[in-house]
């Protein structure tokens, strides 16, 4: 059975003090890690105020990007030794705003991926199509070549452990959700794309998640899907309240 892993991806929100405020308030309150993973993805100014503060706790810690190398002259990047020598477990990988607004290729996307798996961190890699490519019949297709191009040159053993974020573009920060049979659909997608890459029983270990205006009012219809194994939640994650109802969405 996959564990079910809800995750919040921030993105550029919150401050410190507002970092550590949101973790005294889900403190205590998490299930238990075999029933549901709880994750933050937080910006990489949070991420030692958010280790810090859920020291003692079931949550995991995500960063939101990753450089693919270690060290170096990358001015402003953020490297994936460090992420791990700090104790981060996920990294946040090919999210469509880093695919849009900073032009990342599906190769760097791959690269970042080997370089979280050489440093013992777990990526989370995104996918997505947007409505233009919806409205052309071209999910498939397209959802599909994401995929395949960020897995390359992994293991099975590697993609068995690492989640794949199927995020609508045209869901994300809308409002708009993709109906849970539209979502399933594409999970279902990915995890066939897995198969063919790798072998059955990889396919049936990696944990896929959906992204793109989750919510408590929605959670548990889209969890229900048998493709659906969690979210990867923007807004509805801000706050320790709805991030709690989205985590205990089985209670």
């Amino acid at each position: 059975m996959r564990t079910p892993i809800i995750a919040g991806n921030w993105k550029m929100n919150k401050n410190p003090k507002e970092t550590a405020e949101f973790v005294a308030g889900i403190k205590g309150k998490l299930p238990e890690t075999t029933k549901v993973e709880a994750v933050i993805g937080a910006p990489a100014v949070d991420l030692q105020t958010l280790l810090d503060a859920a020291k003692g706790t079931n949550l995991h810690i995500a960063s939101e990007n990753n450089y693919f190398e270690d060290n170096g002259a990358f001015t402003g990047e953020t490297s994936p030794k460090v992420l791990a020598e700090m104790g981060v477990n996920y990294g946040i990988i090919g999210h469509s705003e880093r695919r849009g607004y900073f032009h990342e290729t599906d190769e760097d996307i791959n690269k970042k991926a080997h370089a979280l798996f050489d440093n013992g961190l777990t990526p989370i890699i995104c996918c997505g199509e947007t409505l233009e490519t919806r409205k052309a019949g071209k999910v498939n297709e397209w959802v599909s070549g994401q995929v395949t191009a960020a897995l390359k040159g992994l293991s099975a053993k590697q993609v068995a452990s690492l989640v794949i974020a199927y995020e609508p573009i045209w869901a994300i920060g809308t409002g708009e959700t993709a109906s849970p049979a539209q979502a399933q659909e594409v999970c279902h997608l990915i995890r066939e794309t897995v198969a063919k890459l790798y072998d059955q029983t990889t396919a049936e270990n990696v944990r896929i998640q959906y992204g793109g205006s989750m919510k408590p009012a929605n959670v548990k219809e889209l969890m229900s899907q048998p493709d659906i194994d969690g979210g990867l939640v923007g807004g509805a994650s801000l706050q320790p309240d709805s991030f709690l109802e989205l985590v205990h969405y089985q209670d």
